[in-house]
């Protein structure tokens, strides 16, 4: 038997499965570690915690299975946060996290060195306090001696590689997350390392992310029992690698993501870039091809926070009978009729990024009277981060990517009612899939793929990623829905000053 190995490294935890060359889940492992928050929004992590984890579940993974039928390892990873490394290859500063929000400054900095348009023309990105070269910047102003150290940048997923096999590798789907990367030439930007005066040397080289990037050494194989010379192949950023494990690596194939944040991911072999920077165009894990991404900030959170402050009895009633407290608001809410009794809620508790990428606009209940009672307010929040979803739909479909094939994945999409709004929204049936670990068999596919096990990543997918249940829109539902989506836009237009001058006030 074949097995591949796919290590998910997450902010919050490692997760490592092995997979059989089926795509079924042999044995997984994780383990979490902390993140510091230093200051207010500061994000920072010990790269050699994310080091500790993999190896802990490498090793309780592996005693499952012989280790001379691994044929290889790939990582997928939490994207944009920066790993610094001396001569000695000493971690020189916790990581920077990709939540981290200290380079607003370094961002203008970028926007003014580069040029606003040309800069999305060749990252097809604007400047984000999310993304790498930011962070880059803040070190070399703020601590010019750890900037003056530094011989080696990478990634989270990268510096794990670099533990593997001694190699300085990342590939062209994380890399499009440092903003350095040229994503339509799937190259470093010589222009832009120019432009902010950084190194080309402190970076590592860029593969495909099939692509074998290195070996495991004689110590990872005393350290975990992975033998020596096991292939260690690009792998890709954490949406990247959940689009190969849901199988959206061909035209027309889009999945929904509903986690703590909110994804609308669409798969494209002609390269697409929205002028406006509204959304993201990353170069994707199948060789020559794209990605184009909407992400909402509040999605999945929008109904934690709801949940967890005012749906107390919902966490008690689950507790006592073994239930999960969302199916129980699921299933109130599926009572209440869509449009929530004239009720919208804006779900911008964390700001938003598409499509306003707007810091000060924050949540609002809209509509809200004396009918309402929980029940409305629950299905009100998940409809209007569906709202928030469409308005990504809609500007990919704008930019000419073809959708006809939406996957639902991530908590919510577990969701029935919220597959459902979605289809109605969205205009097309919304599935899931035979797998619940998305990044983690995404990246096994890639090691497959990369050792010849599977002739190509799509060839892979086609076996392995089996559809399951579907929503198809109804009309009716959908009617209403599109006259609630119209007024949802409108709001924000309508408070978008209010919002800013909100965040004056004492």
């Amino acid at each position: 038997m074949n097995y591949l190995i796919g290590i998910d490294l997450g902010t919050t935890a490692t997760k490592t499965v092995i997979f059989d060359e089926m795509g079924n889940e042999i044995i997984s492992a994780t383990e979490e570690y902390p993140m510091q928050q230093p200051q207010n929004g500061w994000a920072e992590q010990e790269p050699q915690d994310w080091y500790r984890a993999v190896i802990s579940t490498l090793k309780k993974t592996v005693s499952a299975v012989c280790p001379a039928d691994i044929r290889g390892i790939g990582i997928s990873g939490q994207m944009h946060s920066l790993v610094m490394l001396d001569k000695d290859n000493e971690i020189i500063r916790p990581a920077i996290l990709w939540c981290d929000q200290r380079t607003a400054k370094e961002c203008d900095e970028i926007t003014q060195r580069v040029g606003a348009e040309r800069l999305i023309e060749i990252t097809a990105n604007p400047a984000l306090t999310g993304f790498t070269a930011s962070k880059i910047l803040w070190v070399r102003n703020h601590e010019p001696e750890h900037y003056q150290a530094c011989r080696h940048i990478l990634l989270p997923k990268d510096y794990i590689r670099f533990r593997l096999t001694g190699n300085y590798v990342t590939e062209v789907s994380d890399a499009s997350g440092m903003q350095l990367l040229d994503v339509p030439k799937r190259c470093w930007s010589e222009e832009i390392l120019r432009k902010l005066k950084i190194d080309r040397e402190l970076l590592p080289s860029v593969k495909e992310s099939p692509e074998i990037t290195g070996y495991t050494t004689a110590e990872i194989e005393r350290l975990t029992g992975i033998p020596a010379g096991t292939p260690v192949v690009g792998g890709a950023g954490d949406n990247a690698a959940a689009a190969v494990g849901t199988g959206v690596v061909e035209n027309g194939k889009a999945f929904t993501t509903i986690g703590t944040s909110g994804v609308v991911y669409a798969h494209t072999s002609k390269l697409s870039i929205d002028p406006k920077g509204r959304v993201h165009t990353f170069c994707c894990a199948v060789p020559g091809c794209w990605h184009v991404m909407g992400v909402t900030l509040g999605a999945g959170l929008s109904l934690k926070w709801f949940r967890d402050n005012f749906c107390i009895e919902y966490l008690e009633k689950a507790a006592a009978s073994g239930t999960d407290p969302y199916a129980l608001m699921d299933r109130d809410a599926e009572t209440v009729p869509p449009g929530s009794r004239q009720l919208i809620f804006l779900p911008y508790l964390m700001g938003e990024r598409t499509p306003h990428l707007d810091p000060s606009c924050r949540g609002v209940f809209f509509g809200l009277s004396a009918i309402h009672t929980k029940k409305e307010m629950i299905r009100a929040v998940m409809e209007g981060v569906s709202f928030s979803l469409r308005e990504c739909y809609d500007i990919l479909r704008q930019m000419g990517v073809s959708i006809g094939d939406m996957a639902a994945c991530g908590g919510g999409g577990s969701s029935a009612l919220w597959r459902q709004m979605l289809a109605g929204l969205y205009g097309c049936p919304v599935k899931t899939v035979n797998t619940k670990e998305g990044p983690a068999l995404g990246a096994a596919i890639l090691a497959g793929a990369g050792t010849g096990l599977y002739s190509s990543v799509p060839d892979a997918c086609k076996k392995l990623i089996l559809q399951k249940n579907t929503c198809h829109p109804n009309p009716s539902n959908a009617q209403i829905y599109e006259k609630y989506y119209q007024l949802y836009q409108k709001l924000y237009q309508d408070l978008k000053l209010d919002f800013q001058k909100l965040e004056t006030l004492p």
